[in-house]
């Protein structure tokens, strides 16, 4: 189960929109979160008289029933607890409950098997005193309410959804350049490792290469060195991936993009990758034309931490948020983060992006902080009294090392970062 929530703000453009029924918000639910949520719970909170739309949440479903209540216990304290934290307390709360059919399933059979589940979460959002004026559950291309007794508007198989793109939500949410992204699934699909048999290649790779950087790193070789080689590689990759147009379909797009990496150059880009100052100059190519082009080569990446490397895509995960959030794609940036954060819920640069990509924060802060960062290390080195040699560079965790050392508004991401990382040699595992 996914237990990173996932709240976001209103939009401006969410707020000139009236939502009347069941039939409109089930509409509506895919805007509101940049991507049709597949097995999860979404819950929006109302503020004010109207019932303008808050802050919202979002929590893969438990597999398993006893995780019903304790869940519905958590997921109404961090709603509340979050909008009072920016604001008013809600007036009320909208429950979607949004999950498939499995073999052998109807939508309505989904909608009563998950019926004690939408009860935990009207019942805990309710012992807040906040009401939860409806509830839906969303399967099969049909919704249902759990509010509504009235059968002729709410019938038990369900109302069919309006087809895509023929609503007023949907006119209004293009006029705001608004943009649905394929369903989560689709979303994590293109961010998830390889499954055999076509894993045996890369792992081999990997381990090779782990094998070739672990003796020059017992051997006494230089951390920064190492790091050139790394980001050189990855610039020739964005070099290559900049030349080949992307495929409008993602699973052609990302195959395409699959087959101009080799499993050698992929395996010494993730190993490098692990060191943090390494990773923290590869977040410096967050912007400007081959923004898009570093972005794919993130994704590629993280579908080669395969087997035994599975956690070693906690760095290009994190890498790939950061593009997307420093991009405008916030729905892409949470999912990658939230990817990241399942592998390794201690991911500190991961966890921090993510939290302050659901407060709402302006990434310009902290994308400034790093073109500051890569200034100060390019800029020339004046010689000093004593000749013109070279000063060796502040050990890792210095505030040298940090990725933004300054006291403005975004900083804390970096700051916290660095205090809390150590000092492990360039190649091995680094949670940070």
């Amino acid at each position: 189960m996914n237990k990173h929530h996932e709240p976001t703000g209103p939009s401006a453009a969410q707020e000139q929109i009236t939502l009347r029924g069941p039939a409109e918000l089930a509409d509506a639910l895919p805007y509101l979160l940049g991507f049709h949520p597949t097995d999860s719970v979404v819950m929006v909170a109302l503020q004010g008289r109207r019932g303008r739309f808050g802050g919202r949440l979002r929590l893969g479903i438990p597999h398993a029933p006893q995780e019903w209540q304790p869940v519905a216990e958590q997921l109404a304290d961090g709603l509340v607890a979050g909008s009072e934290q920016r604001g008013p307390r809600p007036e009320g709360i909208i429950v979607f409950l949004c999950q498939d059919p499995e073999p052998g399933e109807t939508p309505a059979d989904v909608m009563e098997r998950l019926r004690p589940f939408a009860q935990h979460l009207r019942t805990a959002c309710g012992s807040r005193d906040v009401p939860v004026p409806e509830a839906l559950c969303i399967s099969g291309g049909r919704f249902f309410s759990y509010c509504c007794p009235d059968a002729r508007c709410c019938p038990p198989d369900g109302t069919p959804l309006v087809l895509p793109g023929t609503s007023v939500m949907a006119a209004a949410a293009a006029y705001a350049g608004i943009q649905v992204r394929g369903s989560l699934r689709e979303m994590e699909a293109r961010l998830s490792p390889w499954q055999p048999p076509r894993t045996g290649a890369q792992e081999k790779a990997l381990d090779e290469a782990a094998g070739a950087l672990v003796p020059r790193i017992l051997a006494g070789a230089d951390r920064e060195q190492v790091g050139d080689e790394t980001l050189d590689a990855a610039r020739r990759l964005v070099r290559r991936i900049e030349q080949t147009p992307q495929a409008p379909d993602w699973p052609q797009a990302d195959a395409a993009d699959d087959a101009l990496i080799t499993d050698e150059e992929a395996a010494v880009i993730l190993l490098g990758l692990q060191d943090r100052t390494t990773r923290d100059r590869a977040a410096e190519w967050m912007e400007g034309p081959a923004a898009g082009s570093v972005l794919r080569l993130w994704r590629a990446l993280s579908r080669r931490c395969v087997g035994p490397y599975a956690e070693y895509g906690a760095a290009p995960l994190t890498l790939a948020g950061w593009v997307a959030w420093s991009t405008g794609d916030e729905p892409g940036a949470r999912v990658a983060l939230g990817h990241a954060l399942r592998l390794d819920p201690d991911y500190t640069f991961a966890r921090l992006l993510h939290q302050a990509c659901n407060e709402g924060l302006d990434p310009e802060a902290l994308r400034h902080c790093l073109r500051q960062e890569r200034s100060s290390r390019v800029a020339p080195r004046k010689p000093s009294a004593a000749g013109s040699r070279r000063k060796p560079p502040k050990p890792p965790g210095s505030r040298q090392d940090t990725p933004c050392g300054t006291d403005r508004p975004g900083a804390a991401v970096a700051r916290t970062d660095a205090r809390r990382r150590g000092g492990q040699p360039g190649g091995t595992r680094n949670r940070q």
